[in-house]
């Protein structure tokens, strides 16, 4: 039934977006102002990167020159989180043009969205949407969920969602092995040459709250009502899985992991009791690489061991969203702990959405975050804050 409920579901969501076009134009986007397809200036950047090959759960690619062969150029790596796309269509289109701004800026090869992206009333035509704005812009991209897109861990909607957005020709998401949690439970695979990886990306569902059955199937000593989610022993175990059955033909693989909910190990770089200015001081245990905390972080109570896997695994980073005002990225155990810049302007934030911060715009922390991979394997990160687009 889901097959043909989907088919059903998504041609009504395409006859209802093309309905919307006229009245939009006719209404000079008075009426329909969720159309954000017609409202934003969207440009084609291309790409030079193709898909090598396919697995049921990896996508390995590669950038290539005009020529044919392979390219030893950098990597670049945008990635963004907390979008929040809601009931706010005039900030809707905010985010998204600043969004499409950094795309445009950075021309990356890749774009990785962490979570917490179409959250309105109206996902379903949202993901749709979303996904043919990707595809016009003609980069290749990947979405994972955040704990604000479903309610529940593999219900239809949150099915379609995804189905809508992995069915773009140019979105590497993928559902991933069944019998994981959730949905989009992926590799994307960078290749240097037919023998050569440059990083293998590792992306999960990092779920919303911590629910039934696993609480008591993993032996977690706390309820449903007691926090944030976690990853579960059986995503670790796929991960540690993926990256042996790699290290048979790529035996120096160097993974980096991306999801929505920090992981508790997040929680060692600063204290956490706040200072006087909101802001909290490092423990002295990592290395802050830059950017400041000015929220408690929000990862689950329980230690499900994923840190120690990626230490077992040869991980150099894992990048997550979820706190929109931290902005930091720091050095522990020689492991990079990353926030994605937070995107959206309908969510709280430095501005008028918190009781706290009240600072003027040029000085908010929303934008994205540039990873770029080095032909020589090293890696950099910089801030791209939106306020550099602000007239």
């Amino acid at each position: 039934m889901k097959p043909i409920r989907t088919f059903i579901q998504q041609n009504g969501i395409r006859a209802c977006i093309k309905i919307q076009k006229p009245i939009y134009d006719l209404t000079k986007g008075k009426l329909a102002r969720s159309r954000f397809l017609s409202s934003l200036d969207i440009p084609h950047v291309g790409t030079s990167v193709k898909i090598v090959k396919e697995t049921d759960n990896a996508t390995f690619i590669a950038k290539f020159n005009e020529d044919g062969t392979y390219s030893k150029d950098d990597f670049k790596i945008l990635t963004f989180t907390d979008l929040h796309m809601d009931e706010d269509y005039d900030l809707n289109d905010k985010t998204l043009q600043l969004m499409i701004d950094n795309i445009r800026a950075e021309k990356p090869d890749l774009v990785i969205f962490t979570g917490d992206c179409i959250c309105g009333k109206f996902q379903q035509i949202d993901a749709v949407m979303f996904g043919r704005m990707m595809e016009e812009i003609g980069v290749y991209w990947a979405y994972v969920f955040g704990n604000h897109e479903a309610r529940k861990e593999k219900e239809f909607f949150k099915y379609l969602i995804f189905k809508s957005l992995s069915d773009y020709p140019h979105c590497l998401s993928k559902f991933g092995k069944p019998f994981l949690y959730g949905f989009g439970n992926f590799l994307i695979n960078i290749m240097d040459s037919e023998s050569t990886l440059r990083k293998s990306l590792v992306l999960f569902d990092s779920g919303r709250d911590m629910t039934e059955p696993h609480i008591t199937n993993d032996g977690v000593p706390f309820g449903p009502d007691d926090g944030y989610d976690y990853i579960k022993p059986s995503q670790i175990s796929w991960y540690e899985g993926e990256m042996a059955a790699l290290r048979t033909q790529f035996p120096e693989v160097v993974s980096m992991l991306y999801m929505h909910i920090p992981i508790p190990e997040y929680k060692e770089v600063f204290k956490p009791e706040k200072e006087e200015d909101g802001s909290y001081a490092p423990t002295g245990k990592a290395e802050v690489l830059y950017g400041v905390q000015y929220e408690g972080v929000g990862s689950s109570p329980y230690n499900s061991g994923l840190f120690e896997a990626m230490k077992r695994n040869g991980a150099r980073a894992i990048f997550a969203g979820h706190d929109h005002v931290n902005d930091w990225a720091a050095k522990l155990e020689g492991i990079w702990l990353v926030y994605t810049q937070a995107g959206g302007y309908n969510c709280y934030g430095m501005g008028a959405y918190n009781d706290t911060f009240f600072w003027e715009e040029k000085d908010w922390l929303q934008g994205s975050t540039l990873t770029t991979l080095k032909e020589d394997g090293s890696i950099t990160l910089e801030q791209k804050k939106n306020a550099r687009f602000l007239k």
